[in-house]
């Protein structure tokens, strides 16, 4: 069985390894190694580098690590050790985001990044972000086990992101829209509950971000070669139809509102209910709209040059709404509140669906509030358009996967899942700057921003890596690697990182040396 681990190894090693030492390292990869040190990196000293971020937090008995909080400095600090582990050079950027690079044979070649959020949710999971920092780590470290590590074609870069979540500034995706170069200076201004604004709370931490350094933060597109995450489902699908990994082919939009509702105070024993202006009761029947809107947008949206079949049949199957956050002024049980302030968060497949859904709204939220004689303000704190992953790179991965699946386990798979994400990630803020491409891994019931959130050893690492794929051949090796090269054309060697190893299976026999890709 393939791990999602040893899938992305593959296709890692697929990318940016000269043929030679690609089979030298794919096939150690597959067998797991002689001494049995790749189980120890892959499996082992993996999930307890799991373990011991999970317990890494700023909150006793839970997990919580906000954006430059001191247990997100203390995290950042922990993964730089492990990437200089693996032999990365590495550093901190103006944004918190801890980088790790090896440049390989051309340090001019464009780059493969690879990467996720090291920030979590209040009362989190362990895997949610860090999965896909510590495989990619651990992966590259492999390499330097195997002494190939510095044989690399093109560099590979692991980040650790310092923020997706939004949990402290609700605006999410600022250490990877930094890096994308689609964060605006305005964030920096941004603040938190506290009133400690963005800016402030990275020189708090000895980082001096300017509007100068933050432009400076975004990466050349014409030095970058992709983007590829590896990340939990969030959801329940892997698990339902039995497969240890899928590929993502989009992630859906979305919105993120803060609603605030301002009405008049007052006793609670001596306003007469039909002179209240409640700020509470208008603000529970507008969560009661979004409800009704979300579960049947049909009934609420009409059909017009701006919203045809397609995009309410597609709202019908995508849009999600959740109010997650509410507060009320001045919070006593004796008292008619003052204001009344949610959050809203609204997701879909089809942006302009999602743009007619918020519309609706806004427009059904008005009419409540003065039917009601209260004030509403809606704010727009976060959009993200949804992101089709690169059709190229997502077939590449499906095709890898399956190769692999079939390969490894000696027989016929069903079909690598393809899914679409409801949740966001950081490659929805990549894709401004590169193609990117996903992989998710399951997790048990679907659970996720919870620490009931679990995923299995023998999912995430190289179970039985010793007994059941020890005696692989060099020959069934290339036909996995045909498998992932089988699709590209050998006209042009710059077309695709696997035309060299295509050209490489075709000499095999010959066992003629391939001359690496200049």
């Amino acid at each position: 069985m393939i791990t999602p681990l040893r899938f992305l190894q593959l296709c890692v090693l697929s990318i940016v390894l000269p043929t030679t030492s690609a089979t030298t390292a794919s096939a150690s990869m597959l067998s797991g190694g002689e001494d049995g040190l790749h189980a120890e990196i892959l499996r082992d000293e993996a999930v307890a580098r799991l373990n011991q971020l999970g317990k890494v937090s700023d909150a006793d008995g839970y997990l919580e690590r906000t954006f430059m909080s001191p247990a997100s400095v203390r995290a950042a600090s922990l993964i730089r050790a492990w990437m200089e582990d693996a032999g990365l050079t590495t550093w901190v950027d103006y944004m918190g985001n801890v980088h790790g690079r090896v440049e390989g044979l051309n340090a001019s070649a464009e780059a493969l990044l690879i990467g996720s959020h090291l920030d979590t949710v209040v009362d989190a999971g362990i895997f949610d972000g860090s999965l896909g920092i510590i495989s990619a780590i651990s992966a590259l470290k492999v390499l330097k086990s195997n002494g190939t590590l510095t044989n690399l074609i093109r560099p590979v870069e692991v980040i650790a992101f310092s923020d997706e979540e939004g949990v402290r500034f609700q605006s999410t995706f600022l250490g990877s829209a930094a890096v994308a170069g689609i964060l605006p200076v305005s964030a920096l201004q941004i603040s938190d509950k506290s009133g400690v604004n963005v800016q402030d709370a990275l020189r708090e931490n000895s980082i001096a971000i300017t509007e100068e350094n933050l432009f400076r933060l975004k990466y050349d597109p014409q030095s970058v070669w992709g983007y590829i995450e590896v990340h939990i489902e969030q959801g329940p699908v892997l698990e339902w139809v039995g497969f240890p990994l899928g590929v993502v082919k989009g992630i859906a939009g979305q919105t993120r509102l803060k609603i605030t509702v301002r009405g008049t105070q007052g006793h609670a024993g001596t306003v007469p209910m039909s002179l209240r202006q409640d700020p509470m009761a208008a603000s529970a029947e507008l969560i009661i709209l979004l409800e009704s809107l979300c579960k049947s947008p049909k009934d609420f949206l009409s059909y017009d040059g701006h919203c045809n079949d397609s995009t309410v049949e597609s709202l019908s199957n995508s849009l999600v709404c959740t109010v997650g956050e509410i507060s009320t002024w001045p919070s006593a049980s004796n008292v008619i509140p003052g204001q009344v302030t949610f959050t809203v968060d609204l997701r879909a497949m089809d942006d302009m669906g999602r743009e007619a859904a918020l519309y609706e709204l806004s427009n059904r939220m008005y009419e409540i509030c003065e039917r009601r004689s209260v004030s509403c303000i809606i704010e727009r704190k976060h959009d993200a358009n949804a992101v089709i992953s690169d059709s190229e790179l997502t077939s590449e991965l499906k095709f890898a996967a399956n190769a692999a699946l079939k390969r490894i386990t000696g027989e016929i798979q069903d079909e690598v899942p393809v899914l679409m994400s409801g949740a966001g990630h950081d490659a929805m803020a990549m894709s401004h700057l590169t193609k990117v491409g996903m992989l998710f891994v399951r997790c048990r019931g679907g659970v996720s921003h919870s620490p009931a959130e679990h995923v299995l050893d023998d999912d995430v690492w190289a179970a039985g890596i010793l007994s059941q794929e020890q005696g692989k051949s060099t020959e069934d090796l290339a036909h996995v690697l045909a498998e992932l090269a089988k699709s590209h054309s050998l006209d042009d060697k710059y077309c695709s990182p696997f035309a060299e190893l295509l050209l490489w299976l075709k000499n095999l026999t010959r066992e003629e040396e391939m001359i690496e890709l200049q």
